[in-house]
């Protein structure tokens, strides 16, 4: 018997902050979600997700949550994230984060703000003892929320971050090149996929990079072509997406923690291992022979690394 794959439609989004539900398991929850410097909640959207529910039934407990990165969405997991399904015997849970995918289009992009997004998310599922995994950017969002002040006790069980750690840097000159592609392509009311590809490969010569940006390309007929994603906002978001909300010594997180470094990547390297340390105390650091895009080079691999730390 093969497990239930669900897909959500396109969530509205809502400007309302995290509401207090009741006793969950043994989970408190809270009644919002606020800002670290303010005291003012922050609002919440919900997320367009993919569901891959066992055999057995079970959608709430143990589950595993997957962030993609910038750029990304839950498409870039569906294969994974049906292993992780068998392997595991546990719902799996792939999220468009906000601006991203078919989730809504709002700001700010803030890491406080997108872990708020995830904690709703939860909520609403009835989730305890999650095991959540990012990859870059939702990397980042995963280690937010695990560190947290306000995160339910109990709610989180294993974290894994794929290819990024806990500092403050700026993104890539390709991913900013990558942002003024995306805006001459909309701009030049061009009408097919061919004619966005020889714009993006004028700066990025990777066809595979190239591809991964297109996933967003939207295509209608006799319509100029637009991007699913809202490029301003991802513009606008760049100094949040830089950014980090804590300073080493402020807060750490003494759970069960995985961090997958990819070994030509330069975004997990000597100078920032100290930091990962200073944040989890208690991480493992594995290292596969890929670039940044662990979990696409080598599939099986990271899929065999995550499996064996849940698990174990």
């Amino acid at each position: 018997m093969t497990g239930v794959v669900g897909i959500s439609g396109q969530p509205k989004s809502t400007n309302r902050s995290l509401v207090s539900l009741p006793m969950i398991g043994r989970i408190n929850w809270k009644s919002d979600w606020r800002c670290l410097s303010t005291s003012i909640p922050v609002s919440t959207v919900e997320l367009a997700h993919d569901e891959y529910i066992p055999p057995d039934g079970n959608r709430s407990h143990r589950p595993l949550l997957i962030l993609h990165g910038f750029f990304g969405s839950k498409r870039n997991w569906q294969s994974l994230s049906k292993a992780f399904m068998r392997d595991l015997g546990k719902p799996v849970y792939s999220l468009d984060l906000r601006n991203h995918g078919s989730s809504p289009h709002i700001g700010p992009m803030s890491y406080i703000h997108m872990a708020a997004d995830i904690l709703h998310f939860c909520q609403k599922h009835s989730l305890r003892e999650i095991s959540l995994m990012g990859h870059s950017m939702g990397g980042k969002v995963a280690m937010t929320l695990a560190l947290h002040p306000e995160l339910p006790s109990n709610l989180l069980t294993d974290l894994i971050v794929s290819d990024i750690a806990p500092v403050r840097a700026k993104v890539s000159e390709d991913t900013v090149q990558h942002i003024r592609d995306m805006e001459r392509i909309e701009a030049d009311n061009i009408y097919t996929r061919k004619e966005a590809d020889e714009i993006l490969a004028e700066h990025e010569k990777d066809p595979n990079v190239r591809a991964f940006l297109l996933t967003n390309l939207e295509i209608k007929k006799e319509t100029p072509v637009k991007f699913k994603i809202p490029v301003n906002y991802l513009k606008d978001g760049r100094p949040e997406i830089e950014s980090f909300p804590y300073v080493p010594g402020e807060r750490s997180w003494d759970g069960h923690a995985l961090f997958v470094k990819g070994k030509k990547s330069r975004f997990i390297n000597h100078r920032n291992i100290s930091l990962i340390d200073q944040f989890f105390p208690q991480n493992q650091l594995q290292e596969l022979d890929t670039g940044h895009w662990v979990h696409a080079e080598l599939p099986n691999e990271y899929r065999k690394l995550v499996v064996d730390f849940i698990l174990h």
